[in-house]
């Protein structure tokens, strides 16, 4: 080529339109699928996040030869057929239980690996989260050869204040050790669940209501709202796993079902996005610990969030 010639229109197109799909696919993980040449990967995680607690832990378990895939991008592309030595599950617990999402995306996926993996995040209480995961995955056909919980930040904004949680030490370093220590050796267990957790998982059921084959799934036009406040910079509408948020002539409107992962409301800059008085039940009927603050995790960039959940 003559590099004194100047580049055609059409030259220059093609070349930004194979640059943005390279970012497309690096920032959902499926680079690396797409220029398959039909050798397994070693590795691969999916994560579902809101805060990036769980994109964070993915990050941390990743080795070179890791691909980390957004569940929410899997269900988008319609993706479930994966095969890898070792594939592995990051999520974050809600009421103990896995995100509608995560549960859809296991039920529907068809994993082949010789080691299978999962690291369940919480707050506060697991009770018997790892029995509960160890259910429905067996029941898809998809069972884990290692299971355990970790401990970190509580983004549950009803119960917890976010300025007072991240203050708390939670022994994420050490926990994490031990977590990549076990998946060096492959090791096969599931951490175990005493009797007082299973009925302290019961109670927490019956005191809210919740459907056990669906967990979190509410309606996000009933549950939040959006201020006056609101500036329109549409972040919600990205950071949402779901899409629920949409940007319209009378403003921000949410609608559809929602996962109940805050990252709506946590992600937004000028705090515009509230929670609706719903008194009728118990989750929210006290409102919020600390209207006023806000967590996104330290290592999680709210363009890193944009790129797992955007459903556009």
């Amino acid at each position: 080529m003559d590099n004194n010639r100047k580049m055609t229109r059409r030259e220059a197109l093609k070349v930004m339109g194979t640059t943005a799909l390279g970012f497309v696919l690096a920032s959902t993980g499926a680079s690396n699928l797409a220029s398959c040449t039909g050798q397994k990967a070693k590795r691969i995680i999916f994560y579902f996040t809101g805060t990036g607690n769980c994109l964070h832990i993915a990050r941390e378990l990743s080795t070179d030869d890791t691909e980390l895939l957004s569940i929410p991008q899997m269900m988008k592309q319609g993706r479930f057929s994966f095969e890898a030595d070792e594939i592995g599950v990051v999520y974050p617990i809600y009421g103990h239980m896995p995100p509608y999402m995560v549960r859809q995306f296991i039920q529907k996926a068809q994993l082949k690996a010789d080691y299978k993996f999962a690291v369940l995040t919480f707050g506060a209480r697991k009770c018997d989260a790892v029995e509960i995961w160890d259910g429905i995955s067996r029941k898809a056909g998809n069972a884990f050869d290692y299971i355990t919980t970790l401990i970190m930040v509580d983004n549950w904004l009803p119960n917890f204040d976010m300025n007072e949680q991240m203050k708390i030490d939670k022994k994420i370093p050490e926990n994490l050790q031990r977590i990549t220590a076990d998946l060096k050796q492959q090791r096969r267990w599931h951490e175990p669940v005493t009797e007082e957790e299973r009925q302290q998982h019961q109670g927490f059921m019956n005191y809210t209501g919740l459907d056990p084959e669906v967990g979190f799934l509410k309606k996000s036009e009933k549950y939040f709202v959006v201020a006056d406040s609101c500036i329109h910079c549409g972040i919600c509408t990205y950071v949402c796993p779901r899409g629920n948020y949409k940007q319209t002539s009378r403003g921000v409107k949410a609608q559809g079902d929602c996962e109940f992962c805050f990252a709506c409301i946590q992600n937004c800059p000028q705090k515009a996005i509230q929670f609706a008085k719903v008194e009728d039940d118990p989750l929210l009927s006290r409102g919020e610990v600390n209207p006023n603050a806000r967590y996104r995790n330290e290592h999680i960039s709210l363009v890193d969030l944009k790129r797992a959940n955007n459903q556009f």
